[in-house]
């Protein structure tokens, strides 16, 4: 053979090698195997995973022909998490696909090498899942679901439109996104002069008894964006619509459950943002290069279903506060 010939050869080598590190595509020929891991079902998260997989679906990602997912729900526990976080490693997925902090934060404890996408988690950084949002670093990135204002929208409206001295917060302590909101809770509630009232719990089973401890106790009851308080949210609503005792939530999924209102944003939206940037690291970039997302619209619903059944009269006011939902 010819010297030229030789080096082309050499060459077309080095590219094809060059090419095949480069990331999956919706067109080639692999089949892509996400694993889904959540740690309970409600609808918010349910919501957001449809989203993902929409962003998916819309940019050629199709399921059961180019993609595939491998869903597990930790059924709230956290050794039931921890479990399939170290499975989806076992398997050697494409990507993980993280949907909640105790599930963001069991897949990192199992890999620091398959790319971690995660959504509905409340505080990234004091979940030790990135570093910063514009530098995540690592193998992790994704959306976080706290809007910075939500929980203080949603209090103002609490005081100064319910009138309210005293708030019952139902919430799992177990719940390091919990714990933050709380926090954020008694320091608007100490600027405003309002009365906290705890009720923890550590399994959905505990859900009911706490918010019977509540009765005659607290004007309102809110439920921040605790998973295993949302999962036994019925528990909450039969008796704040037995007792009248108008009760307000940390996301709109739930307050569409029964509860009065909520300031929040779309958990599908927020789910299919966190599809596309699944796409990119598919497709060749890193996580630690992508900055945390979070939520853009914010708005306080009123459920009107949910406040005659809590005894609460609508106020002409609330018209030019907030948007209605009337359970269509």
């Amino acid at each position: 053979m010819g010297k030229r010939f030789i080096s082309m050869m050499i060459g077309l080598l080095v590219l094809s090698v060059i090419l095949s590190g480069c990331g999956q595509s919706a067109s080639s020929d692999k089949q892509i195997v996400i694993g889904v891991t959540q740690i309970v079902e409600h609808p918010s998260l349910d919501a957001a995973f449809d989203g993902f997989k929409q962003a998916l679906e819309d940019n050629g990602y199709k399921e059961g022909e180019n993609v595939k997912y491998d869903v597990q729900i930790a059924q709230g526990d956290m050794n039931n998490s921890q479990t399939v976080a170290n499975n989806f490693v076992g398997d050697k997925v494409d990507l993980i696909f993280a949907n909640s902090t105790p599930s963001a934060q069991s897949a990192l404890n199992a890999t620091k090498d398959i790319p971690i996408i995660f959504t509905s988690v409340t505080d990234p950084i004091g979940a030790e899942l990135v570093k910063s949002f514009e530098e995540p670093g690592g193998n992790v990135t994704g959306y976080t679901d706290t809007h910075p204002e939500a929980i203080a929208q949603t209090f103002d409206f609490i005081i100064e439109e319910m009138g309210a001295k005293k708030v019952g917060v139902i919430y799992n302590a177990g719940e390091q996104n919990s714990e933050v909101q709380v926090e954020k809770i008694k320091e608007i509630a100490s600027s405003a002069g309002i009365e906290i009232v705890e009720a923890s719990v550590s399994t959905s089973a505990d859900v009911k008894q706490a918010t019977d401890s509540l009765v005659g106790r607290v004007d309102v009851i809110y439920v921040p964006k605790d998973n295993t308080v949302v999962s036994a949210l019925e528990s909450v609503i039969s008796v704040a619509n037995d007792k009248d005792i108008p009760l307000f939530v940390g996301e709109l999924d739930s307050m569409k459950k029964g509860a009065i209102a909520a300031s929040g944003f779309s958990y599908f939206d927020l789910g299919y943002s966190t599809g596309l940037m699944a796409i990119k690291v598919l497709e060749g970039a890193k996580p630690s290069e992508l900055p945390v997302g979070v939520p853009e619209e914010l708005n306080i619903v009123i459920n009107t279903l949910a406040a005659k059944e809590q005894g609460v009269e609508i106020k002409d006011s609330w018209k030019d506060l907030a948007e209605f939902y009337d359970g269509e």
